[in-house]
């Protein structure tokens, strides 16, 4: 399903709404260019979740994890992650099935979505300054 945002509120309401959909043991695979407004997408998806933490970005941890409303969010930033090696050594598959997971970069890891039964790849295109198309696919 093709969205389009015009704003950085916009971007996180599209998120709420696929936030409200999910649930446990799925993945959503983020990607974009830098500045597309992946983490953003995230502060939405948490908030459809019922979580009230501060999310940001997890370029240095690489996870971030948050709880809420019954539901583990596990905010992965594969931007330094060159293939399946690079998840094996940081654990990744350790969160599989543990609860949502969700990738920004995962342009970085070919056939990562070979992992999951239920996902939803999602594509953030800057068309504008502040104008985004994000093209929700689902396998959920």
């Amino acid at each position: 399903m093709l969205h389009k945002s015009f704003s950085s509120d916009e971007t996180i309401k599209i998120g709420e709404q696929l936030g409200r959909k999910i649930n446990n043991n799925c993945a959503v695979l983020l990607y974009g260019e830098m500045g597309a407004g992946k983490t953003r997408f995230v502060k939405g998806i948490a908030c459809g979740l019922g979580i009230t933490a501060d999310i940001t970005s997890p370029t240095f941890a690489i996870v971030n994890e948050y709880a809420g409303n019954g539901n583990n969010l596990f905010h992965f930033d594969l931007f330094r992650i060159t293939g399946f090696d690079d998840l094996y050594a940081i654990g990744f598959f350790d969160y599989i099935n543990r609860g949502i997971i969700v990738c920004e970069w995962s342009e970085n890891v070919p056939d990562l979505e070979k992992e999951f039964t239920n996902f939803y790849k999602v594509e953030i295109n800057k068309t504008g300054e502040n104008e985004r198309e994000i093209n929700v696919h689902t396998r959920a």
